[in-house]
């Protein structure tokens, strides 16, 4: 059994990357997902969320307001205090689920998609937790395209103003995670994919063989 992360700033690419490890037979999940579903009404995360930020943070339909945590945590400073609500369970519900297909598959690989593998031990939300991974993968690309990749995502339909906005949020959010040059030094397998995507296959194909050798 292997246990891998796969990490990547904003924009980065690394879901598209991940998808590429998934049809080559990886087990893959996304952290964020993983998140959306613990902070859906009625979930412990939610919760604690709408205990430690108030009900301002609630929609009148009773979801969280992503909009208004994502002000709150990149633009009011305070990330670190909604990562401590959020990491430890949404890593408990990535290991049960890792664990459970060990038992079915012992030779399996088992791949977590997130931005924050380093950030969340940084953050001391879950300390050293890039430690529990046998082996971390990079998805890296300039800032600029990460940034022009999350407007593009996020600004359909959207005017001048709009983007522009679009645009400092992404920017604020990679000022809040740790620099590729940082986290290229801690990974084992750096993928370049700010070029075309037949160059990131052949990329991904590297690595996978280098994982399943081992």
């Amino acid at each position: 059994m292997l246990r891998t992360g796969l990490t990547g700033g904003l924009g980065s690419g690394k879901t598209t990357v991940g998808a590429m490890f998934a049809a080559r037979g990886v087990h893959v999940i996304s952290a964020d997902e993983v998140a959306r579903r613990l902070m859906q009404p009625g979930e412990a995360v939610y919760r604690g969320i709408v205990e430690h930020f108030g009900p301002g943070v609630v929609l009148p339909d009773g979801q969280l307001d992503r909009k208004k945590l994502a002000e709150l945590a990149f633009q009011r400073g305070r990330l670190d205090e909604l990562n401590r609500i959020v990491h430890p369970p949404v890593i408990a519900e990535q290991e049960r689920w890792a664990d459970e297909i060990f038992a079915r598959e012992p030779d399996a690989i088992v791949m977590v998609e997130s931005a924050l593998v380093f950030e969340a031990g940084a953050s001391g939300s879950v300390p050293e937790w890039h430690k529990r991974f046998d082996r971390i993968v990079l998805v890296t690309a300039p800032d600029e395209l990460k940034v022009q990749r999350f407007v593009q995502r996020m600004g359909a339909g959207r005017g001048e103003a709009e983007l522009r906005k679009i645009a400092e949020d992404a920017r604020a959010r990679l000022a809040a995670q740790i620099p590729d040059t940082e986290k290229a030094a801690l990974c084992d397998f750096v993928i370049d994919n700010s070029g075309m995507l037949e160059n990131t296959e052949r990329q991904v194909d590297e690595v996978f063989s280098q994982l399943w050798r081992l």
